[in-house]
This record gives C-alpha cells, sequence and structure tokens, in this order.
C-alpha cells in the first residue's frame, strides 16, 4: 500500500475552542502513545476523511505535526457527529516501530457458497474482525475470507481456517465460528412468524382500546369533586 501522509497543528486551546477548530474546517484530535506525551491537534477536515477510508484503523500512517519529523500512527478512534456522521474527533495512537501491538483486523468476504446460490441459504457471519498481535510494520489491512467452502448448511469456517501471515500471532479462540449458512425458513415458519406478529397487532390495539375507553370514561376533574 502507498505511503499516507497526513499534517497536523498544535492546539494550546481546550475545551469551547473544539468548537470553533470545527468551524475552520478542521477537526480536534489527540496523539498518544506508550511513553509519548500527548498532544492536542487539529487537522484538516478534508484530507483526513479521504485517508481514513483508505487507511481504517490498521494502516500505518505518517503524522507530521508542525514543522516537526513525521511519527508513524495508528488512527485509534473516531468519533462522529450523531446526525451527519462526519468525524468530530480523532484519536491517533503513535506506535513504536520494535514493540508489538494488538489490532483488529477486518474480514472480506469473497468468493461463492454452494449453500447460498443452490440451496438458498443466507450467510451468517459471526465475525467482522480477528484479532490479532504483531510488530507496526507488519499490520496487513484486512483479511480475506473464501465461503467457497460452505456447502451445506453444516459446513463452518472457523478462525483456524483462516489463512494469516506467520508475522500476525491470532488472539482469537481457534475454534470459533467466523461463517456459517443458514437453512431459508419454511412455508410454517413464514406462517408462524406472521401470526406472531398479528397476535402482537391485536394485542396492542386492544390495549390502545382500553385505554380510550377508560379516558372517555373519566370525569372532568371538577365534576369528580
Amino acid at each position: 500500500m502507498e505511503n499516507l501522509q497526513l499534517r497536523a497543528e498544535t492546539r494550546s486551546e481546550l475545551g469551547k475552542s473544539a468548537q470553533k477548530v470545527r468551524g475552520n474546517g478542521k477537526i480536534p484530535a489527540v496523539v498518544y502513545g506508550h511513553g509519548v506525551p500527548t498532544r492536542s491537534l487539529s487537522i484538516d477536515a478534508g484530507p483526513f476523511q479521504k485517508l481514513w477510508q483508505k487507511a481504517g484503523e490498521t494502516t500505518l500512517v505518517d503524522l507530521a505535526v508542525g514543522e516537526d519529523t513525521a511519527v508513524k500512527v495508528l488512527i485509534q478512534d473516531v468519533q462522529l457527529h450523531p446526525l451527519t456522521h462526519t468525524p468530530i474527533h480523532v484519536d491517533f495512537h503513535q506506535v513504536r516501530m520494535s514493540e508489538k501491538i494488538t489490532a483488529e483486523i477486518p474480514l472480506v468476504f469473497v468468493g461463492e457458497s454452494a449453500a447460498v446460490k443452490e440451496l438458498g441459504g443466507v450467510l451468517v457471519k459471526s465475525l467482522d474482525t480477528i484479532k490479532v498481535e504483531c510488530l507496526p510494520a507488519d499490520l496487513i489491512h484486512e483479511l480475506t475470507i473464501d465461503i467457497g467452502s460452505l456447502k451445506t448448511f453444516e459446513d463452518a469456517i472457523r478462525v483456524s481456517d483462516v489463512t494469516v501471515p506467520a508475522t500476525l500471532t491470532v488472539l482469537e479462540n481457534a475454534g470459533e465460528v467466523v461463517a456459517t449458512v443458514s437453512a431459508p425458513r419454511s412455508e410454517a415458519e413464514l406462517a408462524s412468524l406472521e401470526e406472531k406478529v398479528e397476535e402482537k397487532v391485536e394485542a396492542v390495539e386492544t390495549v390502545e382500546k382500553k385505554s380510550t375507553e377508560d379516558a372517555e370514561g373519566e370525569a372532568p376533574a371538577e365534576e369528580a369533586k
């Protein structure tokens, strides 16, 4: 992958100034690490969002603060606005290249499952990431999972089946299920589900009707005296 770079500026004013930073098209941020003093920063929103799409949280980024020499960091956490879903704060983890770290590597599912295509089953993904330990330089962006081995509803892909580079140590239970295919619901099961939904609707309507009748039967407060 290409060498990813990002520039940042030191942010001395904290607290309410974060809103001012965002108003100027920037994002408040912080960088920290083992034996590294925590620094408050601001980064340009546009360049960061483009970089985040490429890097995710498992790709090293060269972060240059002001005129300082760039340091290796990982995007540790991104807080999003609840309505716009745009980044409003970013945590960077500065790493030591000689010190192992833990990371959640995203899983990408590829291929075609006979249990899905021919038997009409539904792919069930039990894991979206796999936790590993490695040196920062050995991090990979993603792990590919071929679902072609899922030929029946009894088949399963487990952590032990995932091909992982020798430089990574998997921290998950080897027997944990990554993906399976569930059988499609029968007509009887679908009919049963519809009956349960209708029963719930009828129960709600009955409660609402009773509440309305009770309300209509109550005398005004002044009349009840």
